[in-house]
């Protein structure tokens, strides 16, 4: 089974194109309409009156190439099948669709398939009187004694710098002789620890678990081909490492960088931003001025893995890549500066707090702490059911800290405003997930409501509020709200009236047994029947809870 989205194999790359045309932001491109198997996408407000040029290639290292097409950069990219040139009359179709008298430059990765048909049409286009010539893009250092080196993602950086020659009214003679001196200033290495699914294909028999587990492999193609070397490391900083000894074997002290931190295809952002931090922080650092990404520019489909391309700058390079351009798969240079920090002062809200003692206010504490310690394996194996398992030992956490505090007369006993602003801070430190931050919010609102003069009923109720308004939850849901939410109210009802509050806070965590469906909690993501028959297990700590007060009031 491919791990594609994809219709029929034989028209993806016509659909891809389709794609990528109706999304350009520029509005400037067109496909040739002359034969289903000649795929060119071509600048619609193209004239012929400067130097045209054309790259192109095999398909699956999106955004190139047409997401190079636009002013600035190429006139024309001719697209193969995945990983397979273009035929010589596409590229040939192609010239022809573009060429002026100003001529063309065929701009063409150094893989035998794109050297013999861009080659074969290039020579067919004079045959035909086109002035036409070609440069070949050999960026990979990967295996430095390699007479014939790839042509990887350090071509869109070609691409830039010809383009810009090109847009300026250059000849041909002088846009081939800026964009080989932009080749000759480029080097690239890639790195990944897992190759690329290929579309149509059958993952068993695909080669993605080549790299052992734990492994990456340093400088393999852009079309999967096995690296140079593997290394028994997934760290950031040490493949980065290697990556830069390796491109600086061939740079000088003095020299200047622009550097391009390209995405393979199947790197996260997330990764992609610490690659782009261990490099500016790595031996070259001194050396770059400009960044380029991190994104993906010249990909391999779903590649796990990047690709650093430098260009040595000197002034016309500088002033070309910086150059505006209308395509969509290009991004503009970063100039690299140092981290930008603002100082300022740490906001706490925690508190110094006086202690003090209310022993019926101690009791009170010590009751419902010592009952969520003593429930935690019951609610964890409650909560294995219909959640993930931890709900006692959520609560335990948190009881267990304030049993301590309050045993060692560390609470403001006598200030229940204080007190309840005391343990909400410790519930949001000490209690995971997001119950700790609702039982946070709950008890920090009561506070605040006692301190406006609210009694305890009327103020632990306006903390529950507070904690439905953020949480979501409600009445119903299937939560502890429905055991608590009723014993408070019969605590407003007639204070002190533990009995009345036991029963409600037991009846409710009954109802959420019989509740067909979680609103919200881990159970929201259950079924009815895992739920059916099974207490809510927040509920059932709150049942607890109040039951033991009850027992200890009589």
């Amino acid at each position: 089974m491919s791990n594609f989205f994809m219709n029929d194999r034989k028209s993806l790359i016509n659909d891809v194109i389709e794609g990528a045309i109706l999304t350009s932001p520029y509005k400037n491109l067109a496909m040739l309409d002359v034969d289903t198997a000649i795929r060119v996408v071509i600048r619609s407000d193209w004239d012929k009156s400067k130097v045209a040029l054309i790259s192109g290639g095999g398909s699956g290292h999106e955004p190139a190439h047409v997401g190079f097409v636009g002013k600035g950069m190429l006139t024309a990219a001719v697209c193969g099948d995945v990983f397979a040139s273009p035929s010589v009359d596409a590229v040939l179709n192609a010239i022809v669709a573009v060429t002026g008298e100003a001529g063309c430059l065929l701009i063409v990765k150094n893989y035998t398939g794109d050297r013999l048909n861009f080659g074969l049409a290039a020579e067919k286009a004079k045959h035909l009187g086109y002035n036409v010539d070609l440069v070949m893009v050999s960026d990979d250092i990967a295996l430095p004694d390699n007479k014939q080196p790839r042509g990887i993602a350090g071509t869109v950086l070609v691409h830039k710098v010809a383009g810009y020659a090109a847009e300026q009214g250059k000849s041909l003679k002088e846009v081939t002789h800026i964009a080989q001196q932009a080749i000759e200033a480029t080097s690239s290495i890639g790195v990944a620890m897992r190759g690329c699914n290929l579309p149509g294909g059958d993952d068993e028999e695909q080669e993605n678990d080549r790299i052992d587990s734990g492994y990456v492999e340093l400088g393999l193609g852009i079309h999967g081909e096995p690296g140079v070397s593997v290394i028994k490391t997934h760290n950031t900083h040490k493949v980065v490492e290697t990556l830069v000894q390796a491109m600086q074997k061939g740079l000088k002290t003095k020299d200047r960088l622009a550097v391009l931190i390209n995405n393979l295809g199947g790197v996260s952002p997330l990764e992609m931003n610490q690659i782009t931090k261990e490099l500016v922080h790595s031996e070259m650092k001194g050396a770059i001025d400009y960044l380029i990404g991190p994104a993906a520019l010249v990909s391999a489909l779903d590649m796990k893995g990047f690709s650093l391309s430098a260009i040595v700058l000197d002034k016309h390079i500088e002033e070309a890549l910086l150059a505006d351009v209308e395509a969509s798969g290009w991004h503009p240079l970063v100039k690299l500066e140092k981290l930008p920090l603002i100082k300022v002062k740490k906001i706490t809200q925690k508190e110094k707090v006086k202690a003090s003692v209310n022993t019926q206010v101690g009791e009170i504490i010590k009751t419902v702490a010592e009952t969520l310690v003593s429930l935690e394996n019951e609610l964890n194996k409650l909560d294995a059911k219909v959640g993930d398992g931890d709900t006692g030992s959520t609560f335990a956490s948190g009881a267990k800290d304030i049993l301590e505090l309050n045993e060692g007369n560390k609470l403001p006993q006598d200030d229940l405003s204080a007190l309840f602003g005391e343990v909400g801070n410790r519930l949001a430190t000490v209690m995971g997930g997001s119950s700790g931050v609702l039982m946070s919010i709950f008890f920090t609102a009561a506070g605040q409501k006692v301190s406006e003069g609210g009694n305890l009923a009327q103020s632990l109720l306006f903390g529950l509020a507070r904690m439905k308004h953020y949480g979501g939850a409600d009445l119903g849901d299937r939560t502890l709200i429905d055991a608590l939410q009723p014993a408070l109210e019969a605590l407003d009802k007639k204070e002190g009236d533990y009995q009345g509050a036991a029963a409600a806070a037991a009846k409710g965590a009954n109802d959420t047994a019989s509740m067909q469906k979680a609103n919200a909690g881990r159970s929201s993501y259950l079924n009815s029947d895992s739920l059916k028959g099974v207490k809510d297990p927040g509920a059932v700590a709150i049942e607890k809870v109040f039951a033991a007060l009850f027992e200890s009031n009589k």
